[in-house]
């Protein structure tokens, strides 16, 4: 609700800035999906190669 209030302050002092932001958005968007599968990819590959670190002192703790 507030970013919403936001855009329209921006439209009714600056209208011709919030029309591009409101065209603009979309594209950025799109265009930032790529990063955010190549961030989730790297986190994921992080949490393995953590797990497989810590596995050989997991493995120690649950035989004692």
């Amino acid at each position: 609700m507030l970013k919403f209030l936001l855009w329209c302050l921006l439209l009714f002092f600056c209208w011709p800035l919030a029309l591009l932001a409101l065209i603009a958005y979309p594209i950025v968007w799109v265009i930032l999906i790529p990063f955010r599968v190549v961030g989730i990819a790297v986190s994921g590959v992080l949490e393995l190669v953590s797990a497989i670190i810590t596995l050989p002192v997991r493995l120690m703790r649950r035989a004692a």
